[in-house]
């Protein structure tokens, strides 16, 4: 073989070995990983002086089936991310009851689809709290457990976030 074949040879086997990566797999029940809650002042449209809250969490979906579509006439599911209020009283924490102001509804995590051959999700989603007509109190402190429901009904680990004093400005983590 001529010199120059061979070196062409070797450099189209190095590319073809390069590109070749193998698809990154991942499990079809979502993984959700708590990672930040922002404690910060707010104005409603009102003028109204109030407190909000921003929960961050990691999340990765091996079949890509998160999210759902704009509620349509007749749809069930309308909900796909679930929370659970506690509130510090006395050093333990408790449920809050369902007449709690603070008490967060259930939310609506928006479409996603990849295209192509790998379908996994991975991603940071973020969750926006007002406390509207609630005055908080320097002993408010609170903590949210959350999961999250994929359109294949597959259930992830319920997560807590830290403890939050809603009455002190700042970023709240684990770490």
């Amino acid at each position: 073989m001529r010199p120059l074949s061979y070196l062409t040879l070797v450099i189209l086997t190095a590319v073809s070995l390069g590109s070749c990566r193998k698809i990154e797999t991942l499990s079809d029940i979502p993984y959700i990983k708590f990672t930040s809650f922002a404690v910060f002042d707010t104005t409603d449209i009102l003028g109204n002086h109030n407190q909000g809250g921003r929960l961050n969490f990691y999340f990765e979906d091996g079949d890509g089936d998160l999210g759902l579509r704009a509620a349509e006439t007749g749809e069930t599911d309308t909900t796909n991310l679930f929370f659970t209020l506690f509130r510090k009283v006395n050093g333990v924490f408790d449920t809050v009851p369902d007449d709690d102001l603070l008490k967060p509804y259930s939310y609506r995590i928006p479409y996603m689809e990849r295209t192509g051959q790998n379908k996994l999700l991975k991603g940071t989603i973020s969750v926006t709290f007002f406390y509207l007509f609630y005055d908080v109190a320097d002993s408010d402190i609170v903590r949210y457990d959350f999961y999250l429901k994929d359109r294949a009904e597959h259930y992830s680990d319920t997560v807590s976030t830290c403890e939050i004093p809603l009455s002190v400005n700042g970023l709240y983590t684990n770490e």
